[in-house]
């Protein structure tokens, strides 16, 4: 299983926003584009209500790592689960708005793409904090909360600081540790020359320097482009920034995540006593049923978008969106 964790996560890391994906055709009758105008270039994204009306509270959802879609899906990684899509259809059942959004170089938003050197963590945290902005000053909607998914959750509570127009934010299958960390832990399989390496690697990239002799089968991962954006995202450390949250706060976990193990959701919650905390047994990194931690199941529900979501998500995000 350590094969397993290893192997999606080098892809999660090493792909990040500069690549484009497929966009996803909406169908939804209640779907509109939803544009975001950046110095950079348009975010486009979609909006998805209960129904024409306005009067909905609306729930920001922010995608994972990686070339990932508006709808959680990442052709170059297999990943076609329609995750956050799911989300947002089953919260529009619930009377519920969503707002989800092509990360700035990806698929509609291409446009806005920096260049790999250029791009740094803090540019998607300000990209969410831009969308905060616009759906606060909307008059269809009466309250913002913020969903963010897997590297999501840690840019959702970055631009959740401070931030009075947030009502509620939820963080699902987001690390409990900093990235520098995580990936260290990921990668633990490695032959112990190469760990020893990527340790050197991070204490490098921890103290703003780049690496400049990477070896070979790391290059991938801390190739001198992709360095900047590390050093930018190693400086935050979620069991600081969770703690400091004043909005409402949930955390949801699934225990058949192969990509950031349940307890990764208990820092959290030790670091954020008032947070509300909510481990669900059967499901798994893409938020689907999945019973075990064995390879081909696990992959299985990463390529099906016909699979619904785990019911009890949806009914905790209900809850929480509508009493926080």
């Amino acid at each position: 299983m350590r094969n397993v964790r290893f192997v999606i996560t080098l892809c999660l890391f090493i792909l990040f926003g500069t690549h484009l994906v497929k966009a996803q055709t909406v169908t939804n009758p209640n779907d509109r584009e939803y544009s975001l105008q950046t110095p950079q270039g348009i975010i486009r994204g979609t909006m998805m209500t209960p129904g024409m009306g306005e009067g909905y509270p609306v729930v920001l959802l922010i995608a994972g790592s990686g070339p990932t879609d508006m709808n959680g899906n990442s052709m170059q990684l297999g990943i076609q689960s329609n995750t956050l899509k799911l989300i947002a259809e089953g919260l529009a059942q619930k009377g519920i708005a969503t707002v989800r959004f092509d990360k700035r170089g990806i698929a509609s938003s291409a446009a806005a793409a920096k260049d790999e050197f250029s791009l740094r963590f803090d540019d998607y945290v300000n990209d969410v904090r831009l969308w905060i902005d616009k759906l606060a000053g909307d008059r269809r909607f009466k309250g913002v909360y913020v969903l963010g998914h897997s590297e999501g959750a840690l840019i959702g509570m970055v631009a959740c600081r401070s931030n009075t127009k947030v009502k509620g934010f939820v963080s699902v299958a987001g690390s409990g540790k900093s990235m520098d960390k995580l990936i260290e832990s990921q990668l633990s399989a490695l032959p112990q020359e190469l760990k020893d390496r990527v340790v050197a690697i991070n204490d490098s990239l921890r103290n703003g320097k780049l690496y400049p002799q990477v070896p070979l089968g790391l290059q991938a991962l801390f190739r001198t482009s992709v360095q900047p954006y590390l050093i930018s995202c190693y400086k935050y450390n979620p069991i600081e920034i969770i703690g400091i949250l004043e909005m409402p706060v949930m955390i949801v976990q699934g225990k058949t995540d192969i990509q950031v193990p349940w307890a990764d959701a208990e820092l959290l919650k030790q670091a954020a006593p008032k947070a509300g905390l909510f481990l669900i047994a059967d499901m798994n990194h893409v938020l689907k049923d999945c019973s075990v931690m064995e390879q081909q199941a696990q992959l299985a529900t990463y390529s099906d978008p016909s699979l619904p979501l785990n019911s009890e998500l949806l009914l905790l995000l209900e809850k929480f969106v509508k009493n926080p």
